[in-house]
């Protein structure tokens, strides 16, 4: 079975595309929903979160989510101190979850496969491209965000062009070009791969 990876930045579309997968039967990991997963019931990490930013880092034993992006996204330390914590226990996780699936391959949905190393893990990734302005708009419109913020977050990612040009295959998501036939192309080149 061939491991592979989904990434773009932040708006670029990837949960869009990693639901076409889904629909044509191909398993999918989503390392964010995961690591929130990991972050509220994995009692270590729990543990070393609190340890990091407090016992205001949770409510009512949940992951005070608003409170740790305020800290993360204004410092830099913070946030490498936390996906210090976070990105190992995820990278772990997949990988459990990569060895219970048996489909031909299983895709793993991650912003940050590159910043994280999780590169290493797959045998392939593909990257979802959205041109900037698009990626802020939706971004915007998603998560009630302002253009400052968006921009701020996008400035925490890898520069898209280089992240792009690290991945092996390419899904233009630009609301220009179908994205059914190019998910259903690779598909078809993923499975001969596989053989």
């Amino acid at each position: 079975m061939l491991r592979i990876g989904i990434t773009g930045g932040i708006g670029s579309g990837k949960s869009t595309i990693t639901k076409l997968f889904e629909l044509i039967g191909i398993p999918v990991y989503n390392a964010d929903s995961a690591a929130k997963q990991l972050m509220n019931g994995n009692e270590i990490l729990i543990t070393k979160i609190k340890n990091l930013f407090g016992e205001n880092a949770y409510n009512s034993g949940i992951l005070n989510r608003k409170y740790i992006a305020e800290i993360v996204f204004a410092d830099p330390q913070k946030l490498e101190a936390l996906n210090a914590i976070v990105h190992p226990a995820t990278l772990q996780d997949a990988e459990v979850w990569m060895h219970q699936q048996n489909s031909p391959y299983a895709i793993k949905e991650a912003a940050l496969i590159f910043e994280s190393g999780a590169q290493e893990h797959l045998d392939y990734v593909i990257g979802v491209y959205s041109p900037t302005n698009l990626r802020i708009l939706r971004t915007m419109h998603r998560d009630g965000l302002s253009r400052e913020a968006v921009l701020a977050r996008m400035n925490k990612q890898i520069d898209e062009n280089i992240k792009m040009r690290l991945c092996d295959f390419i899904i233009t998501n630009d609301d220009q070009q179908l994205v059914i036939p190019q998910v259903l192309e690779l598909h078809q080149k993923i499975l001969s791969l596989v053989h």
